[in-house]
């Protein structure tokens, strides 16, 4: 496994110092997690990314890919309200054909309190911690780029799709990849059933249970042996959306434009939330509403970073898709888009998937220190 160099101590405790500010209390989480629940928030794609560890009898785990999800879920397990949390220490994910770290170090602050009517505060709060923290390393080159997942959803809905293909669409707003598959389906008719088809419906109308079990015995009468580490229940359902995809609308050519253009936004916020307007197909109320709470969040942003330095791209996402708000990077223009400094967003959603109570809120931040630091990775 490649490690991470370190990060020198007076470096380190510049960035520790800024995320400090948020008066947060230091805990650690648990080296292992639930494999499961992790494919489950960011997809199958992500496995190749996870060091998975097979235990005889138990359950499939794997090295905590970052903090967010374990911290949350102790969180939840205390049963409080509220909370704040800050953490430090490895973090590990597989880098298949790259010379990059598989265990690298981050930082964070994770924000937990009863979902609110305008959260722009506490959203700016936590962007504002990961600036400093990213600044505190020493770089010149910073930029803060800005995003909103849940700003899709409103713009799917100006478009006037069926509410079959919008609800499709929403559930991939915060997985690019997945988004740009839907839409390369543009005017195209849906595909005849294939040979798994009839498998696969008959999978769908199945408990998860009896799904796995009859997909165990299909395997055992032909004689195949699964791959990969996937279950019977994991592949199972991947079969049955993979049949639902096939048969779904598509959207048309016109409205998979404005898509395409609405994800290539980038630009001044200013700028940007005009060019979303002028794609929209037609004036929403939950469309007009989430603009005009972007303006809001805008003048709670604008304290943050220099004008010049601040970008907005709306369809701004992370490798995990439980973000369901406000997104937010900070990058370095010496590691360009794809090696962010800092990354945080608001993740409310996330909570009542891993059970806590309803009306929970959450909003969180992690940074890179060996990033960070002007003399670490170049």
């Amino acid at each position: 496994m490649r490690i991470e160099p370190a990060v020198p101590a007076e470096a380190r405790a510049a960035i520790r110092a800024a995320l400090l500010a948020a008066g947060a209390e230091p805990v650690d989480a648990p080296l292992l997690q639930p494999l499961g629940l992790l494919l489950d928030l960011a997809g199958e794609a992500m496995r190749a990314r996870l060091f998975v560890v097979h235990a005889e009898g138990g359950a499939e785990m794997c090295l905590r890919p970052d903090f967010t999800v374990a911290v949350a879920r102790q969180h939840i397990a205390r049963e409080a309200a509220a909370g704040r949390y800050c953490y430090e220490g490895p973090a590990f994910r597989a880098a298949p054909g790259s010379d990059r770290p598989e265990e690298f170090l981050q930082m964070g602050v994770e924000v937990f309190a009863p979902a609110e009517p305008s959260p722009a505060r506490a959203d700016a709060e936590i962007a504002r911690l990961a600036w400093q923290a990213a600044r505190a390393g020493g770089r010149k080159d910073l930029t803060l780029w800005l995003g909103d997942v849940g700003l899709l959803a409103p713009f799917i809905d100006s478009l006037g799709m069926s509410g079959a293909l919008a609800g499709r669409l929403k559930r991939v707003a915060g997985r690019p990849r997945l988004l740009a598959a839907e839409l390369a389906r543009a005017g195209r008719e849906p595909e005849p059933p294939g040979p798994e088809s009839a498998l696969a419906a008959r999978l769908a109308g199945l408990p998860q249970a009896q799904a796995a079990a009859l997909l165990e015995e299909v395997w055992s009468l032909a004689g195949i042996e699964p791959v990969g580490g996937r279950g019977p229940a994991e592949v199972a359902a991947r079969l049955v959306r993979k049949a639902e995809a096939a048969r779904a609308p598509a959207p048309k050519p016109d409205q998979a434009a404005a898509l395409s253009a609405f994800m290539a936004i980038s630009d001044m916020p200013d700028e940007a939330l005009a060019k979303v307007r002028a794609l929209a197909g037609r004036k929403t109320g939950p469309l007009e509403a989430a603009l005009e709470t972007w303006r809001a969040r805008l003048d709670s942003l604008a304290e943050i970073a220099p004008a010049d330095h601040v970008r907005f791209a709306p369809a701004l996402g992370h490798a995990f898709d439980y973000y369901d708000g406000l997104t937010f990077e900070v990058r370095s223009a010496v590691l360009g888009e794809d090696r962010p400094i800092a990354v945080g967003g608001r993740y409310d959603a996330l909570l009542s998937r891993l059970g806590a109570a309803p009306g929970s809120a959450a909003v969180g931040c992690v940074v890179r220190p060996w990033r960070a630091w002007a003399g670490g990775e170049a």
